[in-house]
């Protein structure tokens, strides 16, 4: 297929798919969950939580009480010492509210990741000024919390995709049927495509892309590609790609 037909078919999916009824339990997306809220923290936790099977995600997410997010610290760790999932325990998880807590009390997650971001309008510095700022706000550590969390990396050119971060700031940017558009102060020009394994499956196999290793490297050189199908809004195609892998169209 060429790319110029490739580009067709995605403009039509994205068309297509920009409805509501595209998030349901029948077609489950943590998303379900956190436009449910519509409040940047809760959307977060959603979004970090968003690795592995996506009905465990959704079942995962729903057993939360997110108004805990303004409770005291023991009743965060009493309500959730039952909650656990897959690489977190339920102190990993009590963890994460609590950091969250403590950081809605200094700033919004939009205003400390916009303080990384201004300089050069990169998301990814945005990024590393925000994991700095949780990390410092809350010095927990464990296996489980840092992989939910994430770290700054130590060599640019062995780099992660970011998936889960990627996928929030799409999440909180962008405004359609979709996605939740709760912030104004990034530009959605700017964002990387939230690259996952199966979406990276289906890139190769559509000819977007050449890269043969899963990594960041990848994630921009589809967003790349992508800029050249709408230098404006380049992630917009992130969410047909996914549907078309999962559906098996693609």
């Amino acid at each position: 297929m060429t790319l110029k037909k490739v580009k067709i078919l995605l403009d039509n999916e994205v068309k297509a798919r920009n409805n509501s009824a595209e998030i349901s339990l029948d077609k489950p997306d943590p998303l379900l969950i956190a436009s449910q809220y519509n409040d940047e923290t809760i959307a977060l936790i959603c979004a970090l939580f968003a690795y592995g099977n996506v009905r465990f995600i959704v079942k995962f997410l729903q057993s939360l009480d997110f108004s805990l997010l303004d409770a005291s610290d023991e009743t965060i760790k009493k309500t959730l010492s039952s909650h656990y999932y897959r690489f977190q325990n339920a102190e990993d998880v009590s963890m994460l509210f609590i950091a969250l807590k403590r950081l809605k009390n200094i700033d919004s997650i939009e205003n400390i990741f916009y303080e990384g971001y201004k300089k050069e309008e990169n998301v990814l510095d945005g990024l590393w000024h925000f994991i700095e700022t949780l990390k410092s706000i809350h010095g927990y550590k464990s296996r489980g919390y840092d992989f939910l969390v994430g770290s700054i990396p130590k060599k640019t050119s062995a780099m992660g995709t970011y998936k889960r971060y990627m996928m929030y700031l799409r999440w909180m940017v962008r405004k359609d049927a979709l996605d939740m558009g709760l912030w104004s102060k990034i530009n959605k020009k700017d964002l990387i495509l939230p690259l996952d394994t199966h979406t990276f499956k289906v890139s190769q196999r559509l000819g977007l892309l050449k890269r043969k290793t899963y990594d960041m490297k990848a994630a921009l050189e589809l967003t790349a590609r992508f800029k050249k199908f709408d230098s404006a809004d380049p992630v917009k195609y992130d969410f047909a790609l996914y549907r078309l892998g999962q559906e098996k169209l693609a």
